[in-house]
């Protein structure tokens, strides 16, 4: 097992993931996008290190995994204020962004 293996599992596991995503319970109900689809795939081609793509598919995903990660931070180390004006911001933030683009994609349709 050399430094050839690393790459070579994760090529399986993302070619995996991309064989296994989640089928969209709205969609499938209605046929209309949700304001969340896109998400999967963008996520799988942030994994494959294509950024560009990863926002054409779906713009909201970086914005979300940042917020995630300010989250996950902020538990562990206490990092905002005690109003959470740094959260609060940044969800209304990616609120609108999520609102926008979905606008934007059911505008194309």
């Amino acid at each position: 097992m050399g430094l050839n293996y690393i790459p070579s599992c994760s090529l399986l596991f993302i070619s995996w993931l991309q064989d296994h995503l989640l089928p969209c319970p709205f969609k499938y109900i209605t046929g209309i996008d949700c304001p969340g689809c896109g998400f999967q795939r963008s996520m799988v081609a942030l994994l494959k290190g294509d950024i560009r793509q990863s926002f054409l598919l779906y713009p909201p995903a970086i914005p979300l995994l940042i917020i995630s990660a300010w989250w996950l931070a902020d538990s562990l180390f206490k990092l905002d204020t005690p109003k959470n004006v740094v959260k609060k911001t940044m969800f209304i933030v990616v609120a609108l962004i999520i609102t926008v683009s979905y606008i934007v994609k059911m505008a194309r349709l």
